[in-house]
C-alpha cells in the first residue's frame, strides 16, 4: 500500500470504525479507499498532497441500510477527531469548498451507479458496457478495502471483473482496425516532410497499442494521467514501454515506423496466451510504398467469434475510450450513458 492507502486504513481503524459500527448496529458495510484520487489505485506520491488530500474514506451499505446514512453522516461529523497522524479529518476539496469530513457515504449500488453511469441492479447491456470506462470501474472496484461485511459489494466487483466475452471481442477488433487505418500515415506524412504530422500520428498509435495491451491482458485501463504507470504492471508492460518510448523518441519517420512495428508485434505475441492465433505477418508493407500496415484479416479473428447477434450488429467503433479522448465526456457518467445512442445507429 502507498501512503494514502495506509492513511485511509489508519483513519478507518482509529476513528471511523467505532462510529460506523455503533450507528449500523451490526448491519453489514464496506469501508475502503474508493472513488477518485491517485491514492485509490496506489499511485500517489508527495505531489499528491497539495490538494484534496487528507483523511478520506468510503463507507458503503446495502440497500436495506440506506435509511441509516443520514444518522451516520451526523455521527461522523460530531464524533471524528480533528486529525489522524497529523492529517485533517475535515477539509475542503476542489469540487466543494465546505469544510466537512470526507467519509463518502452511499449504498453499494448507488455508489456504483454514480461512478459508472449505469445501475448494476440489472445486468448491463452490450451498449452500456461499451460506454463504461476503465477508470470508472477502478473507482468502484479497484481501491483498497479494509472491511467488507456487505451482501452486495462482492457481487458488484464480480460483475465488473471484465467485459462480457462478446464485448471484449468487439473492442479487440476495433483496436486492431484503428492500427490498420493509421499506421501507413506515419510514412506518408514523413515522405511529405511533415515530421510534426508523422510524430502526432505515431503518438496516437502508441496510445492505441497501449489500449490493446490492456485489452488482451484483461486489465482495466485508468485515465490518461496513470496509463503509463499502470502499463508497467502488465506482463508485457516493461518491454512494451521501452518500445513505445523508442517510437516517441525517434527523429525520423523510418525509425519511428520500425519501432511501431516492434511495439505492435510485442502486443501481438500476447494474443497467443489469450487463445487467439493471429494471421502472419502481423505487420507488412503497405502496397508498394515504403510504409507499413497491419494485417487486415486480424479484426475478423475476433468478430468471427462473437456469438450474440446484437453485439455482432454494433458499429465497429469499439468502446467509448477507443473513439473519444474528450475528458468532459469520459469523466461524466451521465454523458457516457447518453452516448449509448451512438451504438444503435448501425
Amino acid at each position: 500500500m502507498t501512503f494514502g492507502q495506509e492513511l485511509a486504513g489508519r483513519f478507518y481503524q482509529t476513528a471511523v470504525k467505532a462510529i460506523v459500527e455503533e450507528v449500523l448496529s451490526g448491519e453489514g458495510y464496506v469501508a475502503g479507499r474508493l472513488g477518485s484520487g491517485s491514492d485509490v489505485l496506489g499511485f500517489d506520491d508527495g505531489r499528491s498532497h497539495d490538494h484534496d488530500f487528507g483523511c478520506r474514506l468510503t463507507v458503503l451499505v446495502d440497500d436495506v441500510s440506506q435509511a441509516r446514512l443520514p444518522a451516520l453522516n451526523q455521527a461522523l461529523e460530531d464524533g471524528l477527531p480533528d486529525e489522524v497522524d497529523g492529517w485533517p479529518t475535515r477539509f475542503a476539496v476542489s469540487w466543494d469548498d465546505t469544510v466537512v469530513h470526507n467519509v463518502d457515504l452511499h449504498t453499494v449500488h448507488d455508489f456504483a451507479a454514480e461512478r459508472l453511469g449505469f445501475d448494476l441492479r440489472t445486468p448491463l447491456t452490450a451498449t452500456q458496457w461499451m460506454c463504461v470506462t476503465g477508470q470508472s470501474v477502478l473507482e468502484v472496484a479497484g481501491g483498497a478495502v479494509f472491511h467488507d461485511t456487505s451482501v452486495s459489494y462482492s457481487n458488484v466487483c464480480d460483475a465488473l471483473r471484465w467485459y462480457p466475452d462478446d464485448v471484449w471481442l468487439t473492442a479487440l477488433a476495433a483496436g486492431w482496425t484503428r492500427l490498420e487505418q493509421e499506421l501507413p500515415f506515419v510514412s506518408r506524412t514523413g515522405e511529405c516532410s511533415d515530421d510534426v504530422g508523422s510524430r502526432i500520428i505515431a503518438s496516437r498509435l502508441c496510445r492505441d497499442i497501449m489500449q490493446l495491451a490492456f485489452l488482451i491482458e484483461r486489465t482495466w485501463m485508468p485515465y490518461p494521467k496513470w496509463q503509463g504507470t499502470a502499463l508497467r504492471q502488465l506482463a508485457c508492460g516493461p518491454e512494451l514501454e521501452d518500445a513505445l518510448a523508442s517510437v516517441l523518441a525517434a527523429n525520423d519517420w523510418q525509425t519511428r515506423q520500425q519501432h511501431l512495428q516492434t511495439s505492435i508485434e510485442n502486443v501481438a505475441q500476447r494474443h497467443g496466451a489469450a487463445g487467439f492465433e493471429l494471421p502472419t505477418p502481423v505487420v507488412h508493407q503497405f502496397y508498394d510504398r515504403p510504409a507499413l500496415t497491419t494485417n487486415r484479416e486480424i479484426p475478423a479473428i475476433f468478430r468471427d467469434r462473437i456469438v450474440d447477434e446484437t453485439v455482432r450488429s454494433l458499429p465497429p467503433i469499439g468502446s467509448i475510450e477507443q473513439w473519444s479522448d474528450n475528458a468532459d465526456l469520459l469523466s461524466t457518467p451521465a454523458r457516457r450513458a447518453s452516448a449509448t445512442a451512438l451504438y444503435t445507429t448501425g
